[in-house]
């Protein structure tokens, strides 16, 4: 049952935030980002309190003999709805990860598998980047280093948009391929693998980086296969000497590239800092969806089959292509909803 005192105290807020906006008074920018959040959660109050005030109207109507056949032939649908929108309400008052509104760092790199973990890491790529297309996202390359056949040795990409973390943030982890690769004559399956990070991006507020602690260099920006690009030493990179966390950016100005290494360093350090939390909230870090251990395979990518399997939540898609031409909503909405039932479970608990 959800708490009224709650529901009414939602309500109230949002009139305050609501008449303060009126005014002109605070600041505007974190009252319109409040009534955001606000106005959905206290709009899933009212329609399930009217379907609340409409189910009491329709059992008080069976006593009257000119009305009962109308109330036994609303009550059905009324009641059916009422668990529904019970359950609206309680996913809109799940506590929201700040980060959820931020843009994201992501950053993938293969893993086991040579040159195959290389092309399996620019597919991933390709899939992430047509995703962030058709969400409408701005995609700002950081950071990419293709491998002698075209593959990626490290890519770190800015997805900035409405909603950006909170869509990929589960993508984080361990993903395995499963093909026969085209250097491969013998026709064998090979099974390969790339990491992926995706890291909120921090504000200076949020970190705050002691200049003392960084040892920056300077150096010349390289390609594929490791030669240079430019004669210049415009790329830079950016060691944190207490954690030892090594950033680079090689844009062709040497200003921007500092700029673009301290975000993705800061953005690192912030998502330190979160799992450190995460840890401490929570002593079973497995029953978490999305809990960001990148250590564990989340999903495999097997290609003979055209079967896309996620571990986490037992989700089998035979559907591999359209997955890998960006369309991911199915995943992410089932391991959202998983991840919604894993705190409410806990609520309840």
């Amino acid at each position: 049952m959800i708490p009224s005192d709650r529901l009414q105290q939602i309500k109230d807020r949002l009139g305050y935030v609501e008449a303060r906006m009126a005014e002109g008074a605070g600041d505007i920018a974190a009252l319109g980002r409040e009534y955001a959040e606000l106005k959905p959660v206290v709009a899933q109050i009212a329609e399930w309190e009217r379907l609340q005030e409409d189910l009491s109207e329709a059992e008080a109507m069976l006593e009257d003999p000119e009305m009962r056949a109308l109330a036994e032939e609303e009550l059905p649908a009324l009641r059916a709805r009422l668990p529904e929108a019970e359950r609206a309400v309680q996913l809109a008052l799940l506590p929201r990860d700040a980060a959820d509104a931020r843009p994201a760092v992501l950053e993938i790199r293969p893993g086991t598998g040579g040159e195959e973990a290389a092309l399996f890491a620019g597919d991933l790529a390709r899939m992430y980047q047509r995703y962030a297309e058709a969400q409408g996202w701005r995609w700002e390359v950081i950071e990419e280093q293709l491998s002698d056949l075209g593959g990626l040795r490290e890519l770190v990409v800015r997805i900035a948009g409405e909603g950006v973390f909170a869509r990929l943030k589960f993508e984080s982890g361990v993903h395995r391929v499963q093909r026969v690769p085209e250097t491969e004559s013998g026709g064998r399956i090979h099974t390969s693998a790339a990491t992926v990070a995706v890291l909120p991006e921090a504000a200076e507020v949020d970190i705050r980086i002691d200049p003392n602690d960084l040892r920056i260099d300077t150096m010349r920006a390289s390609g594929a296969g490791g030669q240079h690009v430019n004669t210049t030493d415009s790329a830079v990179r950016i060691t944190h000497v207490p954690t030892g966390l090594v950033v680079t950016s090689s844009e062709k100005s040497q200003h921007r590239n500092r700029e673009i290494a301290l975000q993705v360093l800061r953005a690192r350090l912030f998502d330190m800092e979160r799992q450190k939390s995460d840890a401490a909230r929570s002593a079973d870090r497995k029953a978490q969806v999305g809990s960001g251990d990148r250590s564990e395979r989340i999903r495999t990518y097997n290609f003979p089959q055209g079967r896309l399997t996620d571990h986490r939540i037992g989700l089998t898609l035979y559907r591999l292509e359209q997955v890998l031409a960006g369309d991911l909503d199915e995943i992410i909405d089932a391991l959202t909803a998983e991840h919604q039932a894993a705190q409410l479970a806990e609520l309840d608990g």
